[in-house]
């Protein structure tokens, strides 16, 4: 494990040179790595670590995501079971279900635990806000976490390009003295480029707020507020989407992604340069009491709390997909359709 400065503090990263391939499977070879569920991260982790020559089993119930397992190649009876089953023959029990379908699951899995099992998770949520989910792992067990940045799709798709996404890793209950190594093992064989160190907690928390935040909520926020701007002033529906959403997509962020904020400005127009550090503090001063606010709802539990009421209600997906095709058919996604199509690389 090595120390690097990140922006002036140091933190400790795992690379594969350091922790590499082989190493993964020596530290793992006499373990049963059951991975429970099926659905966003299941697979990704699971073919990954398949893929990598490790002994894997999937657990799932009956339905179209156990269909879509033997689809991928795990055989029922032979490396696809119940989830009860899987739990049973592993070593090594890879929670990955949603944060709703743990709360109904984990009696199964901790009736399954045996002393020296590892219990892994790939989100602190369950662990976290216990007192709401009710999952204590016994103290007979390792409880550690892998939590790749990103969706289990790109945890697949980067492995099958050689590369790999980076990811936080953390130990939380150390009862054999090899959770440690167990943890970096599992973190290289689903495919991740590095690992930095946090606790269960830490990443609970930032995952929470980013998701909410910059990842997802206010970059929707922001487009749709700039978007109707444009429209309410007479900009036609492409013009406002490339100048919202095309540009950023596919020019800018590239860039600053490449070499930094400041690069990108670099490569822009002066007016564009001027315009942006003009109003960078604006909206950084109006943007930050929201964020702040969204940070203590989430530390206090109440977002963990209205995921799990949302997620439990009966007819959950249904509303889910209401409000999901609300947005997939306004005007501005509509437009983005339109859009896509143009470009040289669908033609």
């Amino acid at each position: 494990m090595a120390k690097l400065n990140f922006g002036g503090v140091e933190e400790t990263v795992v690379t594969r040179e350091e922790f590499p391939i082989e190493k993964a499977r020596e530290v793992l070879k006499d373990e049963t790595i059951a991975v429970i569920g099926y659905g966003v991260q299941g697979p990704g982790q699971s073919l990954n670590l398949r893929d990598n020559g490790f002994n894997v089993i999937v657990g799932q119930r009956e339905g179209k995501t156990f269909d879509k397992a033997v689809a991928d190649g795990w055989v029922p009876g032979e490396s696809l079971f119940s989830i009860e089953e899987a739990c049973r023959r592993g070593t090594i029990i890879l929670c990955l279900l949603s944060d709703a379908a743990v709360l109904s699951v984990w009696p199964v899995i901790k009736a399954n635990l045996k002393t020296g099992n590892a219990l892994y998770f790939s989100h602190g949520f369950a662990i976290t806000w216990s007192d709401r989910t009710g999952v204590v792992p016994p103290a007979d067990v390792d409880v550690i976490m892998v939590a790749p940045k990103g969706s289990g799709t790109t945890v697949r798709s980067l492995f099958l390009e050689g590369r790999g996404i980076n990811a936080s890793y953390a130990v939380e209950q150390d009862y054999t003295g090899h959770a440690l190594e167990r943890t970096l093992a599992l973190g290289i064989g689903i495919g991740s480029g590095y690992l930095f160190e946090t606790t269960i907690r830490r990443e609970a928390i930032s995952d929470l707020t980013g998701e909410r935040g910059a990842l997802m909520g206010a970059i929707q926020g922001l487009f749709a507020a700039q978007y109707e701007v444009l429209r309410e002033h007479g900009h036609t529906p492409s013009e406002a989407f490339n100048e919202t959403v095309e540009e950023l997509t596919q020019s800018l962020m590239p860039l600053f992604a490449a070499k930094g904020m400041d690069w990108m400005y670099a490569n822009c127009s002066t007016t564009a340069q001027r315009g942006a550090l003009d109003w960078k503090d604006p909206f950084h001063d109006a943007i930050k009491p929201v964020v702040e606010r969204l940070y203590e709802s989430v530390e206090s539990g109440v977002e963990a709390q209205k995921s799990i009421d949302s997620n439990s209600k009966p007819g959950y997906r249904e509303g889910l997909e209401k409000e999901l095709k609300e947005l997939r058919e306004s005007e501005l996604w509509r437009a983005a359709e339109t859009v896509r199509r143009l470009r040289p690389e669908n033609k």
